[in-house]
């Protein structure tokens, strides 16, 4: 096999594709890499959106020597013996460590005297956000770098500059199919774009023998996408069980991911079920969890099932109203919190002593965001809560 993705990339960066936010015009990333003093930098987003890449043409754009790691592998004795050469030297390498989410507290902590002595800039990658994977210790001595998906329109920049090497008999239909499915990864589009060139012309049904379905959301049209997904969402919300499965059944079939089906379907949960059948956030939730270790063409029973309850379900938007109302709230009032539930406060009265409830107010001032209603399972929330705090009136 060719290694396309290896051909095309960039040597500068210049060509690179993708990530304008980053690196335009005096953007003040462009200005330190100019200036030689670039930060120590974690990289995150999708796969296929260039952060190897990046972090190669930074080290070649500052003329150092690029030494590169793997979280998955990484050896503390392995960084010290490279970084040793460079001891006596006036040459700063750059170390680059690849899915750098998986190293240990310890590994992380060997890294802080290299950062900030600058014996070396380092740099990491991960599809993970480094916010929750890293040190706060780390985190305060570099800058985190967010990738975003590619678009359709760099995907398509790429894919002709591979066409430009390896040309290639490929119909227009089979072109789009092959930007559209690739969801934004650069690597997988070429991936399946080298594996079907093997054949004489690459059309429509071969790429669909490789890759039957797009690689995450989005359906081949992308109004047809939008719109059958709005559909089902509606239908399930307006309780009709039978509509919902034609909606579902034209996603399967349009070739829609059921992995984001199943995202669909967590959030209406939630968002026009909620406490009107609790178990309902349940079943979705096991369904994406099934359907992520199950996929197609079985994950298309799971699916069904979810919707078929779902639709069935006591409706009441209660949980996703009440959030919203405060978050307004809270965007223009200052936080205001009672002293006496505040952490250690002698005055705070701790319920389980008065039999589960106490009367004791929780908020400054009366607030109401939670609106009363008799749906469903809300009715038995409502009548309960009604009974205990009919205690100060008894």
């Amino acid at each position: 096999m060719r290694n396309i993705a290896e051909a095309l990339r960039p040597k500068t960066l210049e060509d690179f594709i993708g990530q304008e936010h980053l690196f335009f015009q005096n953007s003040p990333l462009t200005l330190a890499l100019q200036k030689n003093q670039f930060p120590h930098s974690f990289l995150y987003g999708p796969p296929g959106t260039g952060k190897t890449t990046l972090a190669k043409l930074i080290a070649t754009s500052l003329n150092r020597p690029f030494i590169q790691q793997n979280g998955v592998d990484f050896k503390l004795e392995n960084l010290r013996t490279q970084l040793k050469q460079y001891e006596n030297t006036l040459t700063k390498p750059v170390v680059f460590i690849d899915e750098v989410h998986r190293l240990s507290k310890t590994q992380q902590e060997f890294l802080l005297p290299i950062m900030e002595n600058y014996q070396a800039i380092i740099l990491g990658a991960s599809t993970q956000n480094p916010y929750y994977t890293l040190t706060n210790a780390i985190r305060s001595r570099s800058i985190l770098l967010e990738l975003f998906t590619l678009k359709n329109s760099h995907l398509k920049t790429i894919l002709d500059k591979a066409l430009k090497i390896y040309p290639t008999d490929i119909t227009s239909e089979a072109k789009e199919y092959l930007i559209e499915s690739s969801n934004g990864d650069a690597r997988a589009m070429l991936h399946l774009f080298d594996i079907a060139s093997q054949s004489q012309k690459i059309t429509l049904p071969v790429l669909k023998q490789l890759r039957p379905f797009h690689m995450s959301e989005g359906s081949y049209e992308k109004d047809t996408h939008y719109n059958l997904t709005s559909a089902m969402i509606k239908s399930i919300r307006g309780s009709d069980v039978d509509a919902g499965i034609y909606y579902l059944a034209c996603l399967i079939n349009n070739g829609e991911s059921p992995d984001f089906i199943a995202r669909r379907l967590v959030i209406l949960a939630s968002e026009d079920i909620g406490n009107a059948n609790p178990n309902a956030l349940n079943i979705a939730t096991s369904t994406l969890l099934a359907v992520s270790k199950i996929g197609y063409p079985e994950a298309r029973i799971i699916l069904s099932q979810c919707v078929i309850y779902l639709a069935s379900s006591p409706k009441s938007n209660t949980a996703y109203e009440a959030i919203n109302s405060a978050l307004e709230y809270v965007k223009n009032h200052p936080n205001s919190i009672p002293t006496h539930i505040l952490p250690k406060n002698k005055n705070y009265l701790y319920p389980h002593d008065f039999g589960g409830w106490v009367q004791q107010s929780y908020l400054t001032k009366p607030l109401n965001f939670v609106k009363k209603t008799t749906k469903g399972f809300e009715k038995t929330l409502q009548e309960w809560l009604e009974k205990i705090t009919s205690k100060k009136n008894g």
